[in-house]
């Protein structure tokens, strides 16, 4: 089948089924496959001109008017919204009977008591924060573990701001902003610090179940 990924994390999903994505996006960690722009601009006339069976998109990661572009160029395509680790199973579901993949369903999981407070730092200049409903938040409530910041899915905060909410620890994502300990005095000022890997916070999919299991085992071993 034909198929254009603008979403990173149904790129990572498509290969693991072993569909090949005809494109995708350059956000999505495959250097050699055809690149039709980012996830906020692709380049719709050259997704067009390879004439995909099915070009898939999520709510959250692309914008409204590229879909309708896509749309009004006559393209198939397939919207996710994935806010929540309870969407994960019927969004890939439904893509799986798209694409003729195999979706194994993930475990229902219940929320654990709560363990600890966390800051998660996703920008710097301005800092911005991981926030709620998002996808992130919902797998560390899973893992015990509660958002200070849970008003707006990704707010504009102060370090002052986020050490007044009283975390116990500052998740400190790979990605979008490259956290690394460069940056350690400065988180360290709100919390003891502990770095993951962004992908496992924001890509849904194929690697939910083994985010899962990872970000429990960093969060075991502490900063």
């Amino acid at each position: 089948m034909n198929v254009v990924s603008l979403v990173p994390s149904v790129t990572e999903t498509l290969l693991a089924w072993g569909i090949e994505p005809t494109a995708c996006t350059r956000f999505c960690e495959q250097p050699s496959r055809t690149h039709v722009g980012g996830t906020k601009d692709p380049d719709i006339d050259q997704i067009v001109s390879l004439r995909p069976d099915l070009v898939v998109v999520d709510e959250e990661e692309n914008r409204r008017e590229d879909y309708e572009a896509l749309l009004g160029a006559g393209l198939a395509v397939h919207a996710l919204a994935v806010r929540d680790l309870s969407d994960v199973n019927p969004a890939m579901e439904g893509l799986a009977r798209r694409v003729g993949g195999h979706w194994d369903p993930l475990p229902e999981h219940q929320p654990r008591p709560t363990a600890t407070r966390a800051f998660v730092p996703i920008w710097r200049r301005p800092w911005m924060a991981l926030g709620a409903p998002t996808y992130g938040t919902s797998l560390l409530t899973t893992l015990g573990i509660e958002n200070v910041f849970a008003e707006d899915p990704y707010p504009t905060v102060t370090l002052d701001e986020a050490l007044a909410r009283h975390p116990g620890v500052v998740l400190a994502p790979s990605e979008p902003y490259p956290f690394s300990r460069r940056q350690l005095s400065e988180l360290e000022s709100v919390a003891p610090t502990v770095f993951v890997d962004g992908k496992d916070l924001f890509w849904w999919g194929a690697r939910t179940a083994d985010a899962l299991e990872r970000l429990e085992g960093a969060l075991v071993g502490g900063p």
